[in-house]
């Protein structure tokens, strides 16, 4: 099948459906300047002048012990304030406003989805955009922190150490969030998975839980999950989405 007809079997398909769900990954984002992590541009291959690769820098033990180095990763490759929506986050902004889509489900942090006008979004790493003091919990948003002149935050109140509520490596997602994105997933009659590798577990293994027989995958590279997917488009998530929501008709 042509890419072109790939994507207007989606369309086809999102018009056919009341009840999507959307999983994400970084890649949803990388059309917005935001890099991934695994691929040859991503994250995990950047320069960066510690000694210490990101998934020890991401690490809790790593806060813990060296949250100078931590901090310097985190303020300089994980922060991007001046990130906009591209097509995917709009799209799915309006087709949650129509009522079609009933859940995005992302393993990303930036919050791109809300700013786009998404409201349920489930956000199974967290976000830079809440930050709380690790001794008295004060609240602080992703501007507060970032006004904060020590390379190191800490709290007005206490003093203690302000931690971004970003899931790292070592800590457990949130098993809350885990069972509403397992529920979702299972009752949605279509899957749309977007810009994830799908290797990064247990966010990956939640597709395992969709009962139904459309599932459209986009990602540039092939991912363990391909065999099942109904829709295999590999061309930019956001220009793919941007074609597909000119191709909708309004339900206005």
């Amino acid at each position: 099948m042509e890419s072109n007809e790939k994507i207007e079997m989606l369309a086809t398909w999102i018009e056919a459906s009341d009840y999507i769900v959307f999983f994400g990954g970084a890649g949803t984002s990388t059309e917005s300047g935001i890099p991934d992590f695994r691929s040859a541009a991503g994250l995990y291959q950047s320069e960066h002048h510690s000694p210490y690769p990101p998934e020890i820098m991401l690490s809790h033990s790593f806060f813990m012990e060296k949250p100078d180095i931590f901090y310097d990763f985190y303020r300089s490759k994980m922060l991007h304030p001046a990130a906009r929506p591209n097509g995917c986050h709009q799209l799915l902004s309006r087709l949650e406003q129509e009522g079609k889509l009933k859940a995005v489900i992302t393993q990303n942090i930036d919050g791109l989805h809300q700013t786009a006008g998404c409201g349920e979004v489930l956000e199974l790493h967290g976000s830079v955009h809440r930050n709380y003091c690790m001794d008295c919990n004060r609240f602080y948003s992703l501007q507060q922190v970032m006004e904060i002149k020590e390379l190191v935050p800490r709290c007005a109140d206490c003093g203690g150490m302000i931690k971004p509520d970003v899931v790292l490596y070592e800590e457990e997602l949130d098993h809350q969030l885990l069972k509403r994105a397992i529920h979702e997933i299972s009752i949605a009659d279509l899957l749309i998975v977007g810009g994830t590798s799908l290797t990064v577990h247990p966010a990956a293994g939640l597709i395992n839980y969709y009962q139904g027989s459309r599932t459209a995958i986009l990602n540039g590279d092939p991912t363990p999950y391909d065999h099942r997917a109904g829709l295999l488009i590999t061309e930019r998530i956001g220009e793919v989405m941007d074609k597909v929501n000119g191709m909708l008709r309004s339900s206005v």
